[in-house]
């Protein structure tokens, strides 16, 4: 039957059955061969799988299931250990009794996409020895009334078949995008998410631990602060996991891992590329280490260069090359604009600079790729307006080589405006200590305004004297295309000597 076979036949068998009726017809004999035609297919399904098998599709024939171990995910070393320590309560469930304790019901795993969240419920099904059942958020929601709750009751039935089926003690279900069902409920409207979610918490409500087997419910969400407090309180979902972007540390670990079946060239630094991925994800990060393998297979080379690895980090930052072709006096105005942000980078934050660029990427004519001299997670006010600074450092240049700004600056703005509202939230300006609705638009952009404009001309102040230093570095540029930071910064320190002599 196909995917949205049962809702067509709930939705037309009634139909076809009024109006048999209706033309006068005897329904009888066609209700009582249905009804035994549904006895039999039932019968059929529950001898297999019921429709959510392992990683949401069905449970394979021969043999249990491969899941993978907590080892053999990278980074997360923080999640991993308060994981087990949650997992280790349906291990150890005669020695948890003895002290009375209470079993988890539910492990809510939050964070950013593509962090490893869904990995980590396979891992822990490894962990503790369990069948493991997944399904999505979103093959709850049907348009006919009823179908999310009776698909809940199925998942965990099957649950509980597969782990009287393998002989296992426990099971885990995961659902991943639980804020899809599991939303806040809105007084007055009674919707079908409403009764999933209802079916949901009655089912964690009817988990005991003297059951066999024991059930454990896995969850996985990028916006917790969406999910229902009917799911969020004890007794429903105990521990709240959160799976964070990984360190210098994770991601050198998550590199070396995807790394084992790539043959890397000696002298290859997977250390450098952890240093300039500031902020990538576990995916993010599997994906850069297959486009570095793409671009040697596409270069004919028996191995993976730290070219390959440069030009992959790229490829997942901004995406593939395109092929526009610009004019000579767009490629300069381009040239000059990247310059403006390479410059007014070295000037406040020596060293950051990781390449400049003049290849079309994605949206963009140029690019500066940056990495940070040390990661941070606490930004004063002088860093932000740091940040600003090398942000409007290209539109500067414009102004002081055209006499004003191009279209190319637009991204550099919205960057600018989004750091100017993080300070403004963080109570870092003249506003003081204030909540976005406390303020109104016209002091908000009045208050942004005038950080930007006092930031702005600073930058110019800075770029100025260095106007031979642009002059002389552009063509260099222009030829080269690419510059690593290395090759930058002795290009600047070249054109910087005559000025200072």
């Amino acid at each position: 039957m196909s995917k949205y076979g049962k809702e067509i036949i709930i939705g037309v068998v009634p139909v076809v059955l009024a109006f048999l009726m209706y033309i006068g017809m005897n329904v009888l004999p066609i209700l009582l061969i249905g009804v035994i035609g549904f006895s039999l297919l039932y019968m059929v399904r529950s001898k297999g799988t019921i429709g959510f098998g392992a990683g949401g599709g069905k449970a394979k024939s021969k043999g249990a299931p491969k899941y993978m171990t907590f080892e053999e995910i990278g980074g997360q070393e923080r999640a991993k250990s308060e994981l087990k320590e949650a997992l280790d309560f349906l291990i150890r469930h005669e020695e948890i009794q003895k002290f009375g304790i209470r079993p988890l019901k539910g492990i809510l795993l939050t964070g950013p996409p593509g962090t490893g969240k869904t990995l980590l419920a396979k891992a822990s099904a490894h962990y503790t020895d369990s069948v493991f059942v997944s399904a999505s958020g979103s093959e709850f929601v049907e348009m006919y009334v009823g179908v999310g709750a009776s698909r809940i009751r199925d998942l965990f039935k099957e649950a509980r078949t597969k782990a009287a089926k393998e002989n296992k003690d426990s099971a885990i279900i995961f659902i991943d995008e639980i804020d899809v069902i599991g939303g806040k409920r809105e007084g007055g409207q009674h919707r079908e998410y409403d009764q999933t979610l209802n079916q949901l918490l009655t089912e964690m409500d009817g988990i005991h631990s003297s059951d066999a087997p024991r059930i454990l419910i896995m969850a996985a969400t990028n916006r917790k602060e969406m999910l229902d407090s009917a799911l969020l309180r004890p007794g429903r979902f105990d521990r709240h996991i959160g799976v964070d972007l990984p360190d210098k540390k994770g991601r050198l670990h998550i590199l070396r891992i995807h790394a084992k079946n790539k043959p890397l060239a000696p002298g290859t630094s997977l250390e450098r590329v952890a240093s300039e991925t500031f902020h990538f994800s576990g995916a993010q990060l599997e994906s850069l280490m297959n486009e570095a393998a793409i671009y040697a297979l596409r270069d004919e080379q028996e191995e993976v260069t730290q070219e390959h690895l440069s030009m992959a980090v790229d490829k997942v930052l901004m995406g593939e090359k395109t092929d526009r072709e610009t004019n000579n006096e767009e490629r300069r105005r381009v040239a000059l604009h990247e310059l403006g942000h390479a410059i007014s980078a070295e000037l406040v934050r020596p060293g950051s600079v990781s390449q400049v660029s003049l290849a079309p990427r994605g949206g963009a004519l140029g690019y500066v790729r940056h990495q940070p001299l040390q990661e941070r997670y606490l930004y004063t006010k002088d860093f932000i307006e740091d940040q600003i600074v090398i942000a409007l450092g290209g539109a500067a240049a414009e102004e002081i080589f055209y006499n004003g700004r191009s279209t190319g600056s637009r991204g550099d703005f919205e960057q600018a405006l989004q750091l100017v509202g993080n300070m403004i939230e963080s109570g870092l300006t003249s506003l003081g200590i204030v909540e976005r609705q406390m303020v109104t638009r016209e002091e908000w952009t009045k208050a942004s305004s005038g950080i930007l404009d006092e930031l702005f001309e600073r930058t110019k102040t800075m770029l100025l004297p260095l106007r031979y230093v642009f002059e002389q570095a552009v063509d260099t540029l222009i030829q080269e295309e690419m510059m690593t930071g290395s090759q930058f910064r002795e290009l600047l320190r070249q054109f910087k000597t005559p000025t200072s002599a």
